[in-house]
């Protein structure tokens, strides 16, 4: 695997309680976030820049799943055969896959996917179908009669060569990569294989940080294509990295507080950086305020605020949401762990947050031995 294809993470640097920060490709610091979150209350914040290059982590590109992540397969006994209808138990299983074609949507509850069926798109699935690609067809030995079932890594070939365009193409050439969506492929068994099955299927699925896929509701070809969850969702903590959905009761690293809709006040092109900064900070400190219940509260409970920034690559697919989050961030060490909703009482670190005095130490003590990281590029 070359080095384009596995994430750089770059660690954080130092952010006070109660400024709101954003990364490069996460969250990165804006100094005027202090004025929204801390007028009346006597603070005086500096703003070291914090750079977390958590995106890949929260997208669910994690560098050991990179194989496995994506090349999704049927690993039940008799498999789901798409040409061999007659298979013993499992005819309405083959008819489901077999059948399956471009716009369609898949579910299953089963690890082994052996209750695969089709479902309307507007309801909860794990898989959109972009495109079935017959690989009998395709010219040489490779994939014809008695051929090798492929091995992972040509899975992943397989997945590039033919999953990444079809995508492409099904989205009409919007596909945001740094969106909810990632590039799928479905493929027989080994038992299908033999049996002749050679038809792959390309889609989308929305995949958590392990290579889970998690549900989603509507066409990806319909809907925005942020990565967004709904207020009150709390993202587990796993190295100190945010991961999938989990109850705010376990430990996690941040908490949403609201999703905000840039395409409600940017109308035209890609807006600047410093553009969706200024209205960002501004909406994610107006929703932190009405989330926790008050101005003080954020800054009372040692919390910082984090959003992210849409890119131009992002904007020009159509994804124009971002998630006003909760967390709390250490020197070198990405998120502490927080038990507990930030609308009630919470734990960082098994400790009661201690509220800072109105005058006096402006920043959390460091921890020990542990030092602030300059900026970090963000890893592309």
């Amino acid at each position: 695997m070359s080095s384009d294809d596995v994430s750089q993470t770059p660690q954080p640097e130092k952010s006070p309680a109660g400024v709101s920060a954003r990364s490069g490709s996460f969250p990165r610091s804006l100094a005027s976030a202090r004025r929204a979150l801390t007028d009346g209350g006597g603070l005086h914040l500096s703003a070291p820049t914090l750079r977390w290059g958590l995106l890949a982590v929260a997208a669910g590109a994690v560098t050991a799943a990179l194989v496995t992540l994506f090349v999704t397969g049927f690993e039940n006994e008799t498999g789901l055969e798409a040409h061999n209808p007659g298979a013993p138990g499992h005819t309405v299983l083959d008819k489901e896959f077999g059948t399956a074609a471009k716009g369609d949507c898949l579910s299953w509850t089963k690890p082994d996917r052996s209750d695969l069926v089709k479902v309307s798109c507007g309801s909860r699935h794990l898989f959109e179908v972009a495109a079935d690609i017959d690989m009998s067809r395709y010219p040489g030995v490779e994939f014809g009669p008695g051929s090798r079932f492929p091995d992972s890594l040509r899975l992943t070939e397989l997945k590039e060569e033919h999953c990444v365009p079809a995508v492409q193409q099904y989205m009409n050439g919007k596909f945001d990569p740094r969106g909810r969506y990632v590039v799928g492929l479905m493929y027989p068994s080994p038992e299908g294989w033999r049996n002749g099955d050679r038809t792959l299927r390309c889609g989308l699925q929305f995949s958590g940080s392990t290579g889970t896929p998690l549900p989603s509701q509507g066409s990806a070809v319909e809907h925005d294509q942020s990565r967004v969850f709904q207020a009150g969702t709390c993202l587990g903590i796993n190295q100190n990295l945010p991961t999938d959905p989990v109850d705010c009761a376990q430990a996690h690293a941040v908490e949403i507080v609201a999703t905000v809709d840039l395409g409600a006040h940017f109308t035209g092109g890609p807006p600047a950086k410093e553009e969706q900064d200024k209205y960002v900070e501004e909406q994610c400190a107006n929703a932190a305020t009405d989330y926790l219940g008050s101005p003080e509260a954020i800054r009372d409970k040692t919390l910082t605020l984090f959003f992210d920034y849409v890119d131009a690559r992002s904007w020009l697919a159509g994804s124009r949401k971002l998630d006003c989050m909760i967390g709390k961030g250490t020197d070198r060490e990405g998120f502490a762990p927080i038990t507990g909703s930030a609308k009630g009482e919470i734990l960082i670190n098994g400790q009661a947050p201690v509220p800072p005095p109105n005058s006096g130490r402006s920043t959390p003590a460091p921890l020990p031995g542990a030092a602030p990281l300059p900026p970090q590029p963000r890893p592309r």
